[in-house]
């Protein structure tokens, strides 16, 4: 019995989801890994990102808000603040140098619990066309995956990337059939924030 019940404790504990946490403690921060972010520790947090602030002891000041378009966010004490381009470390430091004139010794804790501001769109031949929130590594494969595959008449060897760069539009051609294959010459392309897959 004791047996059956510490794997079901250990099953528990590894479905438990993870999130991007930065937490102060004294001199003490803990970094874990975003389930929905990225797992990434300088991963920068974007406009319309979802943060969970927690100061403990102090529910009053504690809150789960976006960042706004402006790229700041406003806990009462401090007012605004910019949350935007820095990381969860980053915010969680400067919200504890904001409350040290309210509070003793606050500890303050940043999560993201949910990435809205690192994206990429999936066009075309597919399952489920959409946008989807991109996680760290996250190649075009893994993005015809979670759009719910090829259709039956999709040009897998006409498949392309539209990605904007210094402004303009690029257009980057994808050979599907050699990276699924495994061949050497071919590469996984990781995509970044704002690409699209387009597939005909």
């Amino acid at each position: 019995m004791k047996h059956w019940l510490s794997i079901l404790l250990v099953l528990s504990a590894c479905s438990l989801p993870r999130m991007a946490i930065s937490q102060t403690k004294g001199k003490t921060a803990v970094s874990g890994i975003p389930a929905s972010a990225t797992a990434d520790p300088n991963y920068k947090i974007g406009i319309a990102d979802v943060l969970a602030i927690n100061v403990w002891k102090e529910p009053d000041v504690s809150r789960t808000l976006p960042v706004r378009p402006d790229g700041f966010i406003t806990l009462p004490l401090i007012g605004d603040i910019r949350a935007a381009g820095r990381t969860p470390d980053e915010l969680r430091d400067a919200l504890a140098v904001a409350l040290r004139k309210y509070i003793d010794g606050p500890q303050v804790t940043v999560i993201v619990t949910d990435v809205r501001s690192q994206r990429f769109n999936v066009l075309g031949q597919v399952g489920k066309p959409g946008t989807y929130p991109l996680t760290e590594g996250t190649g075009v494969l893994d993005a015809i995956a979670l759009s719910g595959g090829l259709r039956e008449f999709a040009k897998k060897n006409k498949i392309y990337i539209l990605r904007i760069e210094n402004g303009r539009r690029k257009r980057i051609p994808y050979n599907y059939k050699a990276v699924l294959s495994g061949k050497s010459s071919s590469h996984e392309l990781v995509l970044q924030s704002g690409d699209t897959v387009v597939v005909p």
